[in-house]
This record gives C-alpha cells, sequence and structure tokens, in this order.
C-alpha cells in the first residue's frame, strides 16, 4: 500500500465521520474482535480488526461498526458515502410523507351568525382545496349565548356542505362536540 492510498483512506474516514451521529469507520473503531458481514450479505466470520480493515481496504470499501455494543460486534464492509445518501434520502422521503399526511385536513372556521361574503369566500376556499384531492373540515366554535341556539350553527354547516356537494361527499356527518360543531368533507373521486 503506497503513501498516496494511505492519505485518501485516513482524509475519508476523518472527512466523512466527523458528526457524531455517524458510524464509526475504518481507522475510528476501537474493538478487538469483530463479525464481519460482506458487502454482498454474506456473513464472513469472526475476524480481528487488522484482518477486517484489510479485506475492505482490498475490496476498495470502508468498514462499518453496525453494532459495538454487541458479542461480538458487527461490522460490515460498505460504501459508507453511498449508505449515508441513501438514509438522507429515506429521511428525507418520510418527512414529505408525514407533510403531506399533515396538510391532507383543512378546517374552516365558521360562525352560527357569519356574513353572506365571508361564507361565499370560505366555500370558494375550500372548493379549491378539494379539487386538489384534500379533505376539509367546516367547523363552528359556539362562544357564550350561542350556546343556546345549536341549530343556527347546523344551518350554517348543513348549507356549507351543499354548496360543496358538487366536489365533495360527507365524510362525516355534522356532530357537535362540547362547543364545537364540525362536518368532514372528503372530495368526490
Amino acid at each position: 500500500m503506497d503513501f498516496r492510498s494511505t492519505f485518501f483512506i485516513v482524509w475519508r474516514c476523518v472527512n466523512i465521520a466527523k458528526k457524531t451521529d455517524e458510524l464509526p469507520i475504518n481507522d475510528e473503531i476501537r474493538v478487538a474482535e469483530l463479525l464481519v458481514i460482506g458487502p454482498n450479505g454474506e456473513q464472513m466470520g469472526i475476524k480481528s480488526l487488522e484482518d477486517a480493515k484489510t479485506i475492505a481496504n482490498f475490496a476498495g470499501l470502508d468498514l462499518v461498526l453496525m453494532s459495538g455494543n454487541s458479542t461480538p460486534a458487527v461490522g460490515k464492509i460498505m460504501d459508507y458515502n453511498k449508505y449515508r445518501y441513501e438514509k438522507k434520502k429515506k429521511a428525507k422521503d418520510a418527512m414529505k410523507k408525514q407533510r403531506e399526511t399533515n396538510k391532507e385536513m383543512k378546517e374552516y372556521r365558521l360562525s352560527p351568525n357569519i356574513d353572506i361574503h365571508d361564507f361565499e369566500t370560505r366555500v370558494k376556499n375550500a372548493q379549491d382545496y378539494l379539487e386538489k384531492g384534500h379533505k376539509i373540515r367546516g367547523f363552528i366554535r359556539f362562544k357564550g349565548r350561542q350556546m343556546a341556539h345549536p341549530e343556527l350553527g347546523r344551518e350554517v354547516l348543513k348549507k356549507f356542505a351543499e354548496k360543496l356537494n358538487e366536489v365533495s361527499t360527507i365524510e362525516t356527518p355534522i356532530k357537535q362536540d362540547g362547543r364545537n360543531m364540525f362536518v368532514i368533507l372528503a372530495p368526490k373521486k
């Protein structure tokens, strides 16, 4: 092994595993023996650290300590940069899916004595959102003496659902939960 390849291996170890959440690789591993898993997933048996590093170096890959707490420790021969890239990509996709599920439901707050123009504006916005394929939740929070006339709120929600019946179906009918009354509409397929 010449000086250039040794320098490259050390440089790569230092630059790849600077972060604390990264797995230890090559020269950062501090165990005497480890169970080595090959690049294709085959078990190569328990090897000394130097033998495992030699095998990884011969393959042009990194020796990564996957589990240092187990007995024996488990090390895998792989391209660590590729592993990190795929891990980041999976995390990014998971976050994207999580955002999509959170964005799926949009709430529209109405009141029992809502003005006609405000009502029409909310209906138009809800219709646009339903056309994009998302669910909406229309709800009314009764304040003070409004609780004495829940039928007014029920009429507003019924009218809201009727205005949107061209683009939606009622998923959850009008329900009252304490001071709140709501209806959930889903887009038509």
